[in-house]
């Protein structure tokens, strides 16, 4: 039999169904993802499968002795406590006695007074519930997953806490895993390490995430919770999404059948007194089935359909690196490393929680000096920084006033809208609107954080996870705006696929102070790093030509320039920002209307020398990368 089936469960909140007879089976084996909307139900379903909630109708029922360990999103504040003792947690009373014994051995192992009476009290206690062989449970686990019992929890960072967490769960030796959104807060190392633990993994795991390339590589089936009930799809996520749309497809054009069909029955009902005369009365109880059935129809959940706000152009070049390094007393996080950004790019930076990438950005973006070397920015730079606007959510205010500062309208390409109707492209009700933010979930105060950001003019988006909670529709909205974006994005994401279809070139932290550049997103690195270069070293300057090529040239390796080049490459910036600025004088000229009142000789004269600025800057920078990257 099925290690688990849920026998039509209804769960309400409020006088709405959450769960609307929901009705699915869970086989041993399998690896199941649960997909939908943020706020679908998806965590309750988990809750109900727990043991945690009680379905209103329904019931769960369970293959004898099956035993189910849940990861939950959070992570507790485990004050002191060592390692061992958070997993030793998950065995209940028996954990609390291994952890108890552990202590007490340690401290009597360094020299402190020995209390043996206490000692053999719970070497009996675990002898009479067979505490030896949890131990030896809990040993396992820990050696399996490279954790050091002794090391306080307080001390590691979010993607070993998480770790600890995931250990605390498999030490049940649970017969079902359900896993809620495991890969949030990991960086991308961790998610490998746990895509490889789970895929060799003997049990049976029901999942919730939103990281498309863990879908793909793990789920053998997908389970859809969408306004309250549950669909299965067997096969991987690509047949999922096929299908989905289809049934979606189908059912719309359903709908509009049956809307068309009301629609003629309420006119039949509504004719004169001849047409009363000759009603069929089963007829009659038919339009108020189907008026019953409209009213009782969920209809699909409205898409976030948002816009992002340009700024007037930057000059062409946005930043340059030139030989940047920093470092903190336990290590250097990078040095040596050059690099050019360029109106239009989309970079990524990449690496292990706590490798320097906030550090890196504040260095790029001017706030923060590095220790060698030195950073230059280009002309009308206007930024917006999306981790300062999360940090800026202010927990007593509304929604609508964490965006508009307390006004009714926000400026959104230089036209007023009303505030509420803003934020419902984001898929905020009015009622949320006016609620405090304290009300959202995580997915929602995320996109809160993208409203805010993105009705602000900017030509340089600075991104830190941005895809976090995000629900699979607005995660592949917001990676269709950022590459229809005409600005520059810097991007700190986790997300391999969101990386993957998002940026043109990235930054990789690969330890030990190496910090390099690469062509694409995070599978491109990988194509890229395992192939051995001359060229390769600890910092490159790339250019888009450059970067075109390998971006990977190491400045200790390049051959020295002449003095002629190195006068020529010492006088290029300010060429270029000379062009550049007659370029935006021209420019302005053009987008007044009054310059059109002129003779056509005049005219002419104007536009022609924008063409040839726009020459002379392409020659410039092709000339600034070539003799940068020599």
């Amino acid at each position: 039999m099925a290690l688990l089936r849920s026998d039509s469960i209804t769960v309400s909140y409020g006088g709405h169904a959450i769960l609307d007879q929901a009705g699915f089976s869970i086989e041993a084996g399998e690896r199941v993802c649960l997909v939908g909307r943020n706020g679908a139900g998806k965590s309750t379903l988990f809750k109900v499968l727990n043991g945690d909630l009680q379905p209103d109708d329904g019931q769960i029922v369970r293959r004898d002795g099956l035993r189910v360990a849940r990861l939950v999103q959070a992570v507790p504040d485990a004050g002191g406590r060592r390692i061992l003792d958070v997993v030793a947690d998950g065995l209940g009373d028996i954990g609390s006695l291994i952890s108890r014994y552990h202590a007490l051995t340690a401290a009597m192992g360094s020299g402190e007074e020995q209390d043996w009476s206490r000692l053999e009290t719970l070497q009996q206690e675990l002898e009479a519930r067979d505490g030896w062989s949890m131990q030896q449970r809990v040993d396992t686990v820990l050696s399996r997953m490279g954790l050091e019992p002794d090391l306080e929890f307080g001390t590691l960072s979010g993607g070993m806490k998480r770790r600890v967490m995931l250990a605390q769960a498999l030490v049940t030796e649970p017969d079902l895993l359900l896993l809620d959104e495991p890969t949030n807060h990991l960086d991308i190392e961790t998610i490998g390490w746990l895509e490889d633990f789970l895929s060799s993994y003997a049990g049976t795991v029901l999942f919730i995430t939103h990281d498309r390339a863990l879908i793909r590589r793990l789920a053998t089936r997908i389970l859809d919770l969408d306004r309250g009930k549950l669909t299965s799809w067997p096969g991987n996520y690509a047949d999922y999404l096929r299908g989905k749309e289809q049934a979606l497809h189908a059912e719309s054009e359903q709908q509009a059948r049956f809307d068309k069909k009301l629609q003629q029955e309420e006119v039949w009902i509504r004719q004169g007194i001849k047409a009363r005369r000759t009603r069929n009365e089963g007829r009659v109880r038919a339009l108020k089935a189907m008026r019953e059935e409209y009213r009782e129809r969920r209809q699909v959940v409205g898409r976030a359909d948002f816009s992002m706000q340009s700024a007037a152009r930057s000059g062409r070049l946005v930043i340059e690196a030139n030989a940047i390094g920093h470092s903190y007393d336990d290590g250097v996080l990078f040095e040596d490393f050059s690099t050019v950004i360029l109106r239009g790019d989309k970079v990524g930076v990449i690496g292990p929680n706590g490798c320097g990438k906030t550090t890196l950005l504040r260095i790029l973006l001017g706030r923060m000096a590095p220790q060698t070397g030195e950073v230059r920015h280009g002309t009308k730079l206007e930024i917006a920084y999306a981790d300062q606007l999360r940090s800026a959510l202010d927990p007593s205010l509304s929604v609508m006033d964490n965006v508009s500062g307390g006004s009714e309208n926000v400026t959104v390409d230089g036209a007023s809208r009303h505030v509420i109707s803003y934020l419902q492209d984001f898929l905020f009700s009015p009622a949320q609107c006016r609620g405090p933010v304290t009300a959202l979930s995580g997915g929602e105060r995320n996109r809160l954080v993208l409203a805010a950001l993105f009705c602000r003019p900017a030509n340089l988006l600075v991104l830190d996870e941005p895809t976090n909670d995000l629900d699979m529709e607005t995660l592949e909205l917001l990676e269709a705006r950022l590459v229809e974006y005409s600005g520059t994005v810097l991007l700190v994401s986790h997300d391999r696929e969101f990386l993957d279809n998002v940026v043109t070139s990235s930054l990789v932290f690969e330890g030990q102070g190496r910090l390099r550049e690469y062509v694409g997103g995070y599978s491109d690195w990988l194509r890229q790093r395992a192939r051995p270069s001359p060229r390769s070293g600890s910092g490159q300057k790339a250019g888009p030509s450059a970067k075109a090529d390998a971006s990977s040239s190491s400045r200790s390796s390049a051959r020295k320039l002449s003095y002629k080049d190195q006068r020529e490459l010492d006088a290029l910036p300010d060429r270029i920002e000379t062009l550049e600025a007659e370029q935006t004088a021209l420019s302005e000229r053009l987008a007044d209307p009054a310059f059109y009142q002129q003779d056509q000789a005049s005219i002419s004269e104007t536009t022609d020398r924008l063409a040839v600025l726009e020459r002379e800057l392409d020659a410039a920078f092709t000339r600034w990368e070539t003799l940068s990257s020599d």
